[in-house]
C-alpha cells in the first residue's frame, strides 16, 4: 500500500462514518419484489397459452425463446460482473454509490445456474444441430468439430464457466460484508486483487460461452469476433439496468441525498461509449464477413437479411445504436431522468437485437408464436428481478465503511 493510499485511508476512516440503519432499502423496494413474482407467474402462464396455439410448435419455440430469455438475463449479471470489477480496479465515484447494485446483480448468478439446467439438460437436441443423435454423421464439417461440439464437453464447460464466475463472486461480496462489518479501511485492496484475475477470467470465459450458447446454434458459421461482441452486449445491458435502478432509488430517501447530477453525467458517458463499442464490434464483424464473401460465413447475414428479417435487422440498428447514440450526445440529457428512457429503450433492443439473432438460424419458424420471446423473457425476468430486490434489500444501499464513499459523497451536503 503507498503512502497516498494510507493517508487517504486514515483521512476517511477518521471521518464520520454513515451508519448501516441510514441506508436501508426503502419500502418501493419490497412492492417491486413482490411484482416480479406476479410478472413472472403471469407471463409464464401466458406462455403456456403457446400450447393451443400451434401444439406442434410449442416445445421447439419455448426453447428457442427460453434460450433467449437466459441469455439476455445472463447478460445483465455478467455485465454487472465486469463492471463490479472495473470498478475495483478503478475506485471511480460512479462504482462507489452504484456498488450495491452491481453486487446483488452478481449475486443472481446462482439463480441463472438453476435456470440453465432445464435448457442445457433437456433442451439441447432440440435446439443444437451438433446435440441431436446422428447429426454429426451426416455432416462432414461437424464432424471435424466433434472434439469440441459434443454434449458431454458442452456440460463441462458450463461447469467450468461458472466456477469462474461464482467464485471470485462469491469472495468479492464476502470482502465487501467484511469491510461493512469490521470497517478495514484496507479490504478495498484484496478486493482490487481479486478484480484483476476475476475480469480477465470472465473475458475468457465469456468468449469461449458466446461460441457454446449462440454461434454454435449455426455450427458452419464462425465469427473471430463474437466472443468480444457478447461482452460489449453485455456491458450496454447491465449499464442499462443499472440506470434505470440508481433513477429509481434516487427518487427515494435514502439515496436521493446519495445519487448527485454527476454521476449519472458519469454513467452517461460510459453508455454512449460502450454504445458505440458496441457498434464498432457490430460493423467490423459485418465489413469483414461481407467483403470477404465466404460461403462458410456470409450465411449468417443472408438468412438475417431474407424473408422480413431485414426489418428487424433495421429496427437493431435504430434502436441498438442511432437512437441512444444521438440522445446521448446530449449533456443536459445525462443529468435527467431522460438517461432512464434511453436506458429503457436500449433494454428493449438487447431482447430485439437477442430475437434477431436466434430464431433465423431455425429453418422452420411459426410467427404464430413469437409473442414468446416477449412472455418467456418476462416470465425469466420477473423471477430474475425478485431475487435482485431480495439480495439488494440484504445490504445498506451503500457501502458504508468504503473509504472512497466520503469522497464519492462530497457534493450530497451542499
Amino acid at each position: 500500500m503507498t503512502t497516498l493510499d494510507a493517508s487517504r485511508a486514515g483521512a476517511f476512516a477518521s471521518a464520520e462514518t454513515p451508519r448501516a440503519g441510514d441506508f436501508a432499502a426503502p419500502a418501493a423496494v419490497d412492492r417491486i419484489q413482490k411484482l416480479g413474482l406476479l410478472v413472472a407467474g403471469g407471463a409464464a402462464l401466458l406462455s403456456l397459452l403457446g400450447w393451443f396455439v400451434a401444439p406442434g410448435a410449442f416445445v421447439d419455440t419455448l426453447l428457442r425463446s427460453y434460450l433467449v430469455a437466459w441469455v439476455y438475463w445472463m447478460g445483465v449479471s455478467l455485465g454487472c460482473f465486469a463492471l463490479l470489477m472495473i470498478h475495483h480496479l478503478s475506485r471511480g465515484g460512479w462504482g462507489v454509490v452504484a456498488r450495491r447494485i452491481l453486487e446483488a446483480a452478481t449475486r443472481t448468478l446462482p439463480l441463472l445456474l438453476v435456470l440453465a439446467l432445464p435448457l442445457f439438460l433437456l433442451g439441447l437436441p432440440r435446439l443444437y444441430l451438433w446435440a441431436q443423435p446422428g447429426g454429426m454423421a451426416t455432416d462432414a464439417i461437424l464432424q471435424h468439430k466433434a472434439q469440441y461440439l459434443n454434449v458431454k464437453w458442452f456440460l463441462i464447460r458450463q461447469a467450468l464457466y461458472f466456477a469462474v464466475w461464482l467464485i471470485p463472486m462469491f469472495v468479492i461480496n464476502r470482502l465487501s460484508r467484511q469491510q461493512d462489518e469490521t470497517g478495514d479501511p484496507l479490504l478495498f485492496r484484496r478486493m482490487q486483487k481479486v478484480a484483476a484475475p476475476g475480469l480477465l477470467a470472465y473475458a475468457l470465459a465469456v468468449n469461449f460461452a458466446s461460441v457454446d450458447w449462440l454461434m454454435s446454434l449455426q455450427p458452419h458459421w464462425y465469427s473471430t469476433i463474437y466472443g468480444v461482441y457478447l461482452m460489449g452486449s453485455q456491458a450496454l445491458a447491465a449499464l442499462a439496468f443499472v440506470i434505470v435502478v440508481a433513477l429509481f432509488l434516487a427518487r427515494r430517501e435514502p439515496m436521493s441525498r446519495v445519487f448527485l447530477p454527476r454521476h449519472f453525467h458519469d454513467y452517461g458517458k460510459l453508455f454512449l461509449a460502450a454504445t458505440m463499442l458496441w457498434a464498432y464490434f457490430s460493423f467490423s464483424q459485418f465489413l469483414i464477413i461481407w467483403a470477404g464473401n465466404l460461403p462458410e460465413e456470409i450465411e449468417f447475414y443472408l438468412e438475417r437479411m431474407r424473408h422480413g428479417w431485414g426489418v428487424v435487422a433495421v429496427a437493431v440498428v435504430l434502436l441498438h445504436f442511432i437512437l441512444p447514440f444521438l440522445l446521448l450526445l446530449s449533456s443536459d440529457l445525462k443529468r435527467t431522468r431522460g438517461l432512464g428512457a434511453v436506458a429503457i429503450l436500449m433494454l428493449v433492443a438487447r431482447l430485439v437485437e437477442l430475437f434477431w439473432q436466434v430464431e433465423p438460424a431455425f429453418e422452420h419458424h411459426e410467427p404464430a408464436l413469437y409473442w414468446l420471446y416477449l412472455t418467456v423473457p418476462l416470465a425469466l425476468g420477473g423471477l430474475w428481478l425478485f431475487w435482485f430486490m431480495r439480495e439488494l434489500k440484504k445490504r445498506p444501499l451503500v457501502p458504508i465503511n468504503d473509504p472512497y464513499l466520503p469522497e464519492a459523497m462530497a457534493d450530497a451536503h451542499h
